[in-house]
């Protein structure tokens, strides 16, 4: 075989060669990364969801770290390395605009939350009855001074005219995660969490509270200054715009915002 025959045949093995590789390559984008996402200790679920599906549809990776709004917005403050903020609240994600720690105009509402009376007790939830007859010994609430939903929680007893009474009963969680886990736990025979940490249980009783009795618990996402380099964050935002997100939302009982 000639001498050119044997090179080009040779070229033509290598090539066929790195085929698989160059197509394994194209399927997982160059670019792909991780970006650091805090999130509301609410959107827990929620949040391990959408990053599962964020990751087969882009390839980028949402690392996140779950908390209260308050302390997680503490330590953004002190320069934690998050990129992208997903709060309980509009409050601290316009304070990281205002503060100078977040992209003005990357600030939008990803999920407006509701908030549900719940027992593990069938028969113990019967609406707002259940709050005047106060026939309990606990009832679990989170911090209303560092989450959202404790705020929440707070304003609608003082709406309904039974805070004062219920004062005294009253078993503080430092987020609803820990809330929920007091109900769990029989710590408390009831307490307010989100409608999300119960969407998809039959078990116990419940109230969801109407959304006349507190402000709407919208729930802002911004891109903090750290992520503004990053496209891996910006993708994950731009991903939760999505239609695909709508319906992660509406399975864990949050709205989408008008």
């Amino acid at each position: 075989m000639p001498a050119f025959c044997a090179g080009f045949a040779r070229l033509s093995r290598s090539l066929s060669a790195l085929l698989p590789i160059a197509a394994a390559m194209l399927a997982s984008p160059a670019w792909a990364a991780d970006t650091s996402v805090a999130v509301a200790a609410n959107f827990t679920e929620a949040a391990k969801e959408i990053a599962k599906r964020f990751e087969a549809a882009t390839g980028h990776r949402a690392v996140m770290s779950f908390g209260p709004t308050g302390q997680l917005y503490t330590q953004i403050s002190q320069d934690a390395p998050f990129q992208v903020f997903l709060a309980a609240d509009s409050e601290r994600p316009k304070k990281a605009v205002d503060e100078g720690f977040a992209l003005a105009d990357s600030r939008f509402t990803y999920a407006v939350g509701r908030i549900v009376l719940f027992s593990k007790n069938a028969d113990l939830v019967k609406g707002e009855q259940t709050l005047r007859e106060a026939d309990f010994s606990k009832l679990a609430i989170a911090n209303p001074v560092t989450a959202p939903y404790g705020a929440a929680a707070t304003e609608a007893l003082q709406k309904l005219g039974v805070y004062d009474a219920l004062k005294s009963k009253l078993v503080q969680g430092n987020d609803i995660t820990q809330t929920y886990q007091f109900i769990e736990t029989g710590n408390a025979e009831l307490g307010f969490v989100a409608l999300s940490q119960v969407a998809g249980k039959t078990e116990g009783s419940r109230w969801i509270l109407p959304t006349s009795l507190h402000t709407p618990i919208r729930q802002d996402a911004v891109l903090l200054k750290k992520g503004e380099s990053s496209e891996a964050a910006r993708a994950f935002l731009t991903y939760l715009k999505s239609k695909d997100v709508r319906g992660v939302l509406a399975q864990y009982g949050y709205a989408t915002a008008e």
